[in-house]
């Protein structure tokens, strides 16, 4: 019984990764875009989320900066949300609504991009990122699930929505890796050229 629900999981993640690559292959070219121009262009990736998708905003960092598959030149890229005093600071003096906004308008420039993730779209602290965001002239590639919550309503034209056909928390989740690790692919192969698929 255990292992039935267990191969059931591994079966429903491997189904809507099938089923999701027609449907965000597109938004996700237009990721790989709208990133490789800002970083061709001296500008960086502002990532934040928060839980999972904290982590998830970590790695695309942690890939950009130091490697993806490739050794390649530093991009620039930061977690909002790895710096802890500064993000109980900002709760604690002022409301966890703005701190990713908060540095998002220190830091962020005209051209950067911000990577906003939010299983259901809905997290305030990531919708205030994306109007912090809007004010500095950047472009938000809004990374959702759920059909996008209030998120899909704050994005403008010149803005990317790569949202998740699912509505379970964990499936969600489990294609959010996936999408980052193909902005990370994307942009190398942008950048690096195409790679010859390992035997």
């Amino acid at each position: 019984m255990l292992e039935q629900q267990i191969e059931q999981h591994f079966i429903d993640s491997a189904d809507l990764k099938y089923q999701s690559a027609q449907t965000l292959s597109k938004p996700i070219a237009q990721a790989v875009q709208a990133i490789l121009a800002s970083v061709t262009s001296d500008g960086k990736v502002l990532a934040c989320g928060n839980g999972g998708s904290a982590t998830e905003a970590q790695n695309f960092a942690t890939q950009f900066v130091g490697r993806f598959e490739r050794d390649r030149p530093e991009l620039a890229a930061i977690a909002l949300n790895a710096d802890s005093a500064l993000l109980t600071a900002v709760a604690h003096d002022f409301d966890f609504e703005h701190v990713f906004s908060k540095q998002v308008r220190a830091l962020g420039q005209a051209g950067d991009v911000l990577l906003a993730i939010s299983n259901d779209g809905n997290a305030l602290n990531v919708m205030s990122a994306i109007d912090a965001a809007h004010e500095r002239d950047m472009t938000v590639v809004g990374l959702t699930g759920k059909g996008g919550g209030k998120i899909a309503g704050l994005l403008r034209e010149t803005d990317v929505h790569i949202c998740v056909p699912h509505v379970r928390s964990a499936r969600i989740k489990e294609v959010h890796v996936l999408v980052v690790h193909c902005l990370c692919d994307g942009v190398d192969s942008q950048l690096l050229g195409e790679q010859e698929s390992p035997l």
